[in-house]
């Protein structure tokens, strides 16, 4: 006869966004959650107090699934976040205004380009790369302004059309043509204008952008000291859009030591010139290997750094140093270890309690998401009950459980759960609070991945754990109060998916109102919301442990006695 399963306590794992290219303004990002267990323990009307030094929380519960999480942060920190296209920027960006410091006045917005306008458009730029050419030869007096000018002319080509001719440049030969203008001891105008045009070549198709490799050692190489403040943070700008591409160039600029100087400019005092070193370290940190992750946290001053940028009233700058501390807590232990002992928790708190900035919101709430799922520490010492942290904490999250953006809803609940796996204060807190409502409200409406995510909660708030090497207890009120408040329908409706982790969730949570609703009333409850039917879906399903589970739990509690007294 098949087995009831037991209901294994929830757990999740980190998770972060990948953003793709540079668009014209500033930014790029992403979403996606990892799912986790319950465990098996009898009915109790209230769990038995938890020593203050008992480990209660995902220790021993996430061993069984601790490389499975591993995995599945770093397989998430790969997955490009092409959807949400619209609210969110490309993680390449074309370079249209001068940076700030320097005396180029601001080109114009681009234009729509017609089919003729293109064509002109690419007969001025490969005119513009003849110029080049001919100008890298000149000599004598008037030969540096001249060399100015036409990298200049070039530049605007490249910066001021809706659809820069990226290909145009390169087909004429452009990439080798601006690797000599990058040759040391030129001007900083001309080192500029040179960078500048690769950024936007970079901001390009994948084989454009990998048209670059020639030049990524000369624009590494102008990353450091020796090179005024505009030329390095140009050139951060250019490998940032490199690094956006993919896996193999950011292989390559970390094999060519791009990571230790943007970790350097990440610590200027110049707001632009260390948002644009963020922005580029993200990119080039963000796997799937970790090694980059682990390496920028052992940098010496990192850490601080973040925590200053993080501090000042720059949104854009925290904004992006926060996606930093996304993929730093996805990819690196050693990395969310450090971080979560430090103040950027709490100055995330902040941050995601006072802004109503979307930009900075996603990345600072999946930061905070991430610190939670990935280091007990956070919640045993960091949001302890009773703290004011820990109520900013909750507050906030509430108020992204309210916000209009699905993006933000998802993510507090994923937060939100991880919390609600901490000890039997936590939930009581939670349980408490204006969230749990917000959370049934969510899985009767909102949409599957936001359902899911407020169901991991909900199911986290029903159980805790009674001790070392004993199941877990359930925390009967919180089970009754949330069946009664018309919970239980959500949940079978997890059963009926075809998501298989949701419909396993689905499961466990009514096994938990089958075993622990008081006066063996749950059976009857799970029997007039149809959930026998939805059970009996996998009476034959190809998953056998959902089958065994499914089938187990029908024939524990709807058997031959169910129904006599």
């Amino acid at each position: 006869m098949p087995v009831s399963v037991p209901f294994a306590y929830i757990t999740k794992q980190p998770r972060t966004r990948v953003r793709e290219k540079k668009n014209s303004s500033r930014r790029a990002q992403p979403p996606r959650p990892g799912p986790g267990k319950m465990a098996d323990g009898s009915a109790s009307a209230s769990p038995p107090s938890v020593s203050p030094h008992h480990q209660y929380h995902r220790d021993a519960i996430k061993s069984s699934v601790r490389n499975t999480a591993a995995n599945r942060r770093r397989e998430q920190a790969l997955a490009i976040g092409k959807e949400r296209r619209e609210a969110l920027m490309r993680a390449k960006r074309v370079c249209r205004a001068p940076l700030s410091g320097s005396d180029e006045a601001a080109a114009e917005d681009g234009d729509m380009v017609t089919d003729e306008g293109k064509a002109d458009l690419e007969a001025r730029t490969t005119q513009a790369v003849e110029e080049l050419k001919s100008a890298l030869s000149s000599q004598g007096k008037g030969a540096q302004k001249r060399k100015t000018e036409v990298l200049r002319a070039l530049r605007r080509l490249l910066s001021q059309s809706e659809v820069p001719p990226v290909d145009a440049a390169i087909k004429a030969g452009a990439v080798p043509l601006l690797v000599q203008y990058l040759s040391f001891g030129s001007s900083d105008e001309q080192l500029l204008e040179a960078a500048w045009c690769l950024t936007n070549i970079a901001a390009g198709e994948p084989e454009e952008t990998k048209s670059l490799l020639p030049a990524l050692p000369l624009l590494i190489a102008h990353l450091g000291e020796k090179s005024s403040t505009l030329v390095a943070e140009q050139c951060a700008w250019a490998i940032g859009n490199v690094a956006g591409e993919g896996a193999e160039l950011r292989s390559t600029l970390l094999a060519q030591g791009a990571l230790w100087p943007l970790a350097r400019l990440m610590l200027s005092n110049k707001g632009s010139t260390a948002r644009t070193a963020a922005w580029a370290l993200s990119n080039l940190i963000k796997g799937p290997d970790s090694k980059a992750a682990n390496e920028l946290i052992g940098i010496d001053g990192v850490l601080n750094a973040i925590t200053r940028n993080l501090e000042k009233a720059d949104e854009e700058l925290a904004t992006e140093v926060a996606w930093v501390v996304v993929y730093l807590s996805a990819l690196s232990e050693k990395a969310t270890s450090q971080i979560v002992r430090s103040s950027v928790p709490l100055l995330l708190i902040g941050r995601l309690l006072a802004s109503e900035n979307l930009q900075l919101l996603i990345p600072v709430l999946r930061g905070l998401g991430n610190l939670v799922a990935g280091d007990g520490y956070m919640v045993d010492s960091v949001l302890t009950v009773g703290n004011s942290v820990t109520d900013q904490a909750l507050a906030s999250l509430i108020k992204c459980l309210k916000s209009d953006n699905r993006v933000l809803k998802k993510e507090a609940s994923w937060a939100m759960s991880n919390v609600a796996a901490g000890s039997f204060e936590h939930k009581k807190l939670i349980f408490a609070s204006e969230a749990t409502p917000l959370l049934m409200h969510l899985l009767r409406t909102a949409q599957f991945d936001i359902r899911r995510e407020a169901a991991y909660t909900l199911g986290n708030l029903c159980v805790v754990p009674a001790g070392s090497g004993n199941p877990p207890n359930i925390i009967v009120d919180h089970l009754v109060a949330i069946v009664d408040g018309g919970g239980l329908p959500g949940f079978i409706n997890l059963v009926r998916s075809a998501d298989i982790e949701s419909a396993r969730l689905g499961l466990q949570f009514l096994e938990l109102v089958m075993r622990g609703y008081p006066n063996n009333q749950g059976p009857k409850l799970v029997e007039r919301e149809d959930g026998i039917e939805a059970m009996e879906r996998f009476q034959f399903h190809e998953n056998e442990v959902m089958r065994n589970m499914a089938n187990g739990l029908v024939d524990k509690y709807f058997g031959e006695d169910y129904g006599l007294e």
